[in-house]
């Protein structure tokens, strides 16, 4: 099998992981209807929770959050373990099946073909997926998002700020070939949060509460 068939392989069986809707199946499930219908019609977690089910939002996350990060470490294991040249850069065919595999299952989440392409924003995809390839990155994406929460109470911004600050670590502390699908990962984040960036912009986004009386 040719390097480009398994890194095609990679990349389909990827987004097709990345593609399920757990949010959707698993409020359908539990007969909570289309998930789609209520809040801002988002299949992610933090949609699910307006529906009261605390439990199958914390299940959405940790699912949404496997998906990506399963892909990456299944590519991974199949793929051979032979050196490959990227961008100039030695790396492998595993790591590289790896990457592709979890950058398109983040893809999958966002651009779902079920859903006529139209998913969630795929943060806590992004998050699996940065941890199940580097732990230590994940680590500090969350330390990030946690800071810069605590500090402006902006979820969105949490978010955006934790992804474009993995492709910066990376360059330091893993390789070259890493950071280059981190950055893919960290601009794919950017692009789904337009609509938050400019409610940011304008002073109109929503903020996190820690209130009791707020929940």
């Amino acid at each position: 099998m040719t390097t480009g068939i398994i890194f095609a392989l990679s990349a389909l069986g990827g987004y097709l992981l990345g593609s399920i809707p757990f949010g959707l199946v698993l409020t359908r499930l539990a007969g909570l209807g289309d998930i789609r219908k209520i809040g801002s019609g988002n299949i992610g977690a933090t949609n699910v929770l307006r529906t009261g089910r605390k439990d199958l939002a914390l299940l959405t996350v940790i699912l949404d959050a496997s998906k990506a990060g399963a892909a990456a470490l299944i590519a991974q294991a199949l793929a051979p373990d032979e050196p490959y040249i990227f961008i100039g850069y030695i790396t492998s065919v595993s790591i590289l099946a790896g990457l592709i595999a979890g950058v398109c299952g983040v893809l999958g989440h966002n651009f779902p073909l079920w859903l006529g392409f139209k998913g969630g924003k795929g943060v806590a995809s992004a998050f699996g997926f940065i941890v199940a390839t580097q732990p230590q990155l994940g680590l500090i994406a969350l330390a990030v998002w946690l800071g810069v929460a605590v500090i402006t109470r902006y979820s969105s911004l949490s978010a955006i700020c934790a992804a474009v600050s993995v492709p910066f670590f990376a360059f330091f502390l893993t390789d070259t070939t890493h950071a280059v699908f981190y950055s893919a990962i960290a601009l794919l984040v950017l692009i789904r949060h337009h609509a938050n960036i400019n409610r940011l912009l304008h002073g109109r986004e929503s903020k996190i509460s820690f209130s009791k009386k707020a929940a």
